[in-house]
């Protein structure tokens, strides 16, 4: 079967590619690359044997979409991870993702329609929830009013998708995962953002590698065990394997609505400086950080209560934070010596 992921070459999604082409599907990448590099469809064929069909366009183009699904009318199903996603970014410039991330999205939505592909995995995010008033947060907590243009986005897209697959005759389960960081245990691919990093670990590794001066904690004044924010962090070939397991969901008719929702993450969560100690710990490597001020749109504590994806959906994340941590490391080691 042939399965079309969006935004392919992207962090989660080029994790994702690799675990389809292990189990035997034939994929298909669409990436404007605005994130990413094609050398990464070259360091999946490292992993796989197998390089995937990759096409360079922008999802926002409605005639390049309209034809590419024209002519790819074999596609069984579409796992969407293509949008922006730094919510930093969101904040500065809101009209940015409002247009990508939605405009992309109904593109996508019209023409899996027309020619009737009827299974969608969507990439969505726990900032659905803003700061939840109970933890950990499930599935039926309420989507509060976001933080930041990002996290709206997604709630945006999330209703268009279950306004949508009824009348369309299709399914959809939208994934809410929560902070996913590490990398492939090959170190061939792995986070690697254009630029200053958004995200905590990156950043991590960037400054114990030496590419930047210090890291920067936003804020140490929060109402947590040591002051700063609290994320459930989780490993991205834990997340890219529950894709799977949702596209099978749908393919096999177990799936008990239109449209399901399911949170991923390990249930825990852990500071900031919790992260960094993990991270010194398994390096071997002193961390220079510095506290700074908050930053716009930051949630203050976050962490899922996964019962419902590890018993309806049948998925769990399996790596702790030591591995993910030690697998950023060695991502990080890779590129230093890929880039000499």
């Amino acid at each position: 079967m042939k399965i079309l992921v969006t935004g392919g070459t992207g962090y989660i999604g080029s994790h994702t590619v690799v675990e389809l082409q292990q189990k035997g599907y034939d994929v298909v990448i669409i990436d404007d690359l605005s994130n990413s590099t094609k050398d990464v469809i070259y360091s999946i064929e490292k992993i796989t044997g197998i390089l995937p069909e990759f096409h360079q366009f922008d999802l926002c183009d409605e005639k390049l979409t309209k034809e590419f699904f024209d002519q790819n009318k074999d596609i069984t199903g579409v796992i969407h991870f293509a949008a922006y996603k730094a919510v930093g970014e969101s904040v500065e410039q809101p009209l940015k993702y409002y247009n990508n991330n939605i405009v992309s999205l109904l593109n996508i939505l019209k023409w899996m329609n027309e020619v009737q592909i009827k299974n969608f995995v969507f990439s969505s995010s726990c900032t659905v929830y803003g700061q939840p008033d109970i933890l950990p947060v499930d599935e039926s907590s309420p989507v509060k009013t976001p933080l930041s243009p990002y996290g709206h986005t997604k709630q945006i897209c999330e209703d268009i998708i279950q306004n949508t697959v009824t009348i369309f005759g299709s399914r959809s389960i939208l994934l809410r995962y929560f902070n996913p960081i590490g990398a492939h245990e090959s170190a061939l691919i792995g986070e690697l953002p254009n630029g200053t990093p958004n995200n905590l670990v990156p950043f991590i590794t960037q400054t114990a590698i030496g590419k930047r001066e210090h890291l920067r904690v936003f804020g140490n004044d929060y109402n947590t065990p040591d002051g700063t924010c609290i994320r459930d962090y989780i490993h991205v070939v834990d997340i890219a394997k529950a894709h799977i397991t949702a596209l099978e969901r749908m393919q096999s008719n177990k799936t008990k609505s239109d449209c399901e929702v399911f949170n991923l993450g390990t249930g825990n969560g852990f500071t900031v400086l919790e992260v960094i100690r993990a991270f010194e710990k398994v390096s071997g490597e002193k961390l220079k950080y510095k506290i700074v001020d908050r930053r716009p749109g930051d949630i203050e504590k976050v962490w899922a209560n996964t019962d419902l994806a590890n018993k309806v959906l049948g998925w769990k994340a399996e790596k702790n934070l030591d591995e993910m941590m030690l697998s950023s490391w060695n991502w990080e080691k890779y590129l230093k010596v890929k880039n000499k």
